[in-house]
């Protein structure tokens, strides 16, 4: 089972909601869909060619992981963090994050190097050709996969959990052109990996989350309402496995 970020967690199960459950995630975080969004049933349904029942299904699922907040009457809207969530996102990610550096150092081997510097690379053609979706989908690789070093699964899945809402964070409140991490820092805490340096590491982690949230513009402003059909085209749900 895959997350959206190429890490196994409990994200993904194997249930007949999946495909749905699967492909909204990935709208939400790669900025498809925005913070505020409304998410209509009868809209989702029809581009998903199943019905109303199934959608509602999966619109309660992404709410138990708060990316989307269900209303009285109002339906469902794609999770929109104020301003103080937003923080506490980025502050309990530092928290986690640069703590767990010493493990993640005396687990580091020269493969998990490897993999890390292919990330980087991956990340920085992202940048460069300004593919948004593969952007926020490696930055949050990076951070997701430097954490697993350490061996720990249970933290690294809270960290895979809280990209979920950083993207939702940055979607919300980031400049236009600010898809994931600044990727220059990755490249800065790479090569701090490569020195064995934890306690410089787990420093530069937390300037890089503190730059973060200096950038972020907490001013309200509506976005563009969705289409639900270009963004699912072919994404409809084969006969077979209707809802």
């Amino acid at each position: 089972m895959t997350s959206w970020s190429g890490l196994n967690t409990a994200y993904f199960t194997e249930d007949k909601d999946d495909h749905i459950y699967n492909a909204l995630v990935r709208s939400i975080v790669e900025h498809q869909l925005l913070p505020g969004n409304k998410l209509p049933e009868e809209a989702l349904a029809e581009a998903f060619s199943v019905s109303r029942t199934g959608i509602r299904r999966v619109l309660q699922r992404l709410a138990a992981v708060q990316l989307v907040t269900l209303l009285p009457k109002r339906g469902a809207h794609v999770t929109l963090p104020d301003a103080e969530e937003s923080r506490s996102v980025f502050t309990t990610r530092k928290i986690l994050e640069c703590a767990n550096m010493v493990e993640v150092v005396a687990h580091c081997q020269p493969p998990h190097l490897t993999a890390m510097k292919k990330i980087v690379s991956e990340e920085k053609r992202a940048h460069d050709d300004r593919n948004g979706p593969a952007a926020i989908r490696l930055s949050a690789a990076f951070h997701v996969q430097l954490q697993a070093i350490s061996g720990n699964k249970v933290l690294t899945e809270t960290v895979s959990q809280l990209t979920l809402r950083s993207s939702l964070a940055i979607a919300a409140w980031g400049a236009p052109w600010q898809q994931g991490c600044r990727c220059h820092d990755h490249d800065d805490l790479l090569l701090l990996l490569k020195k064995r340096d934890s306690a410089a590491l787990a420093d530069s982690m937390a300037q890089h989350f503190d730059a973060i949230v200096a950038s972020l513009r907490f001013e309200n402003s509506e976005g563009p309402v969705p289409d639900f059909a270009q963004i699912f085209a072919g994404a409809a749900v084969h006969k077979e496995v209707q809802l």
